[in-house]
């Protein structure tokens, strides 16, 4: 499992929501109602996340311990200040705000990374912050973050926040 495996993989699970992932490009381009789009995108969240699950539980152990922490680290790198201006929200809040901007995909994260007005207020995938993290100890037993060195969890990210 590497970067490249990780988009893939949530862009395969964006086949179940075909006509849905096709308006995506829509969050990065600024064409029509962003906010309206993200809703749509928003909404079929929960079935795109459920379709990478479903593929995630086909992984053996070191890959999806691989996808996580890939997950946990793309989450933590946009654990900023400035994204979080943008979208507002409680800590979990914006926690679930960083899911959707991973769950939406590559194009639309690096977009929101490189220019954080791009994020959506309110926009959540609560869902995609622990997707692999809950399989993993429900399929072997025990907590996948004791094997990493940071957090996604909402300002654990120290050098995003200022003093």
């Amino acid at each position: 499992m590497d970067e490249e495996r990780f988009w893939e993989l949530i862009e395969d699970a964006w086949a179940a929501e075909s006509e849905v992932a096709s308006r995506r490009a829509a969050l990065v381009g600024g064409d029509g109602d962003r906010e309206a789009v993200a809703a749509i995108v928003q909404e079929a969240c929960d079935v795109v996340v459920e379709e990478l699950r479903t593929v995630l539980a086909e992984l053996p152990k070191d890959e999806l311990l691989a996808f996580d922490r890939i997950l946990e680290r793309k989450l933590y790198e946009i654990d900023r200040e400035e994204i979080h201006e943008v979208t507002d929200g409680s800590d979990d809040g914006f926690l679930y705000c960083r899911g959707f901007i991973v769950s939406a995909g590559r194009e639309f994260y690096e977009a929101v990374d490189r220019d954080p007005s791009l994020a959506i207020v309110d926009a959540e995938c609560e869902t995609m912050t622990y997707v692999s993290f809950h399989l993993f100890a429900e399929r072997f037993g025990e907590a996948a973050w004791t094997r990493s060195e940071i957090s996604r969890e909402s300002g654990s990210n120290a050098s995003g926040w200022g003093e």
